[in-house]
């Protein structure tokens, strides 16, 4: 969906927020998850509402089948994915690279901000390529406001490339009228400058393609 994607929902959470809904309640209303209900409405100031002793509304049917039924599927989807072979972790890595990442000549290039895509994106070159660990770059978009020291951390521990390789970051001015909601850690890019890496990922990719 893009920047744009659940703009209706996205501003009902803010609206209910104002009025001192709880995350929850605004997840459970919007059939959300309470992550993006918690960065959708971060900035909305409310007076939270005094402590009830009233015992909570619970879930209705609808909800309780639909957190049922996302719960039956991701194990289902467990099972069937079971523990990744070297092979599957190379055919993954290859089918992430032709989705995610740069197609250009020189460097190997992937940007995301999930951070197990960039864990999956770096075991998978460190595994079937030989890596300079030296040469390996982090390039990070980081809206203003959020706290850089932080994201830089948290993406450093993640990837084991030190923060020292991380290159001067790009401080994004969010828009309003596009997003209201931002990765509170940025989107890292990993960049490994190596055309014989780069044209070895391609021929991959251009054999899990053909």
């Amino acid at each position: 969906m893009g920047y744009r994607g659940k703009v209706v929902e996205r501003e009902r959470a803010r609206e209910l927020r104002a009025q001192a809904w709880t995350l929850q309640e605004i997840a459970d209303e919007l059939g959300v998850g309470k992550g993006s209900v918690s960065v959708w409405v971060r900035d909305v100031e409310f007076v939270p509402k005094p402590r009830s002793t009233a015992r909570k509304r619970g879930p209705n049917a609808l909800q309780r089948r639909k957190a049922a039924e996302i719960e039956e599927l991701s194990d289902e989807g467990r099972r069937r994915i079971g523990t990744l072979s070297e092979r599957d972790l190379l055919i993954a890595g290859a089918a992430l690279y032709a989705g995610e990442g740069a197609k250009t000549d020189g460097a190997v290039k992937l940007a995301n901000s999930d951070p197990r895509m960039i864990g999956i994106f770096c075991q998978w070159l460190r595994t079937f390529f030989e890596v300079d660990e030296s040469r390996l770059r982090v390039s990070l978009y980081l809206h203003r406001g959020l706290d850089l020291e932080e994201a830089i951390t948290f993406w450093s521990s993640l990837t084991s490339i030190p923060a020292s390789q991380f290159t001067k970051p790009y401080r994004a001015v969010p828009d309003p009228s596009i997003r209201r909601s931002k990765h509170p850690m940025g989107c890292p890019a990993i960049v490994y400058s190596c055309s014989r890496t780069h044209r070895a990922v391609m021929g991959l990719v251009e054999a899990l393609l053909s």
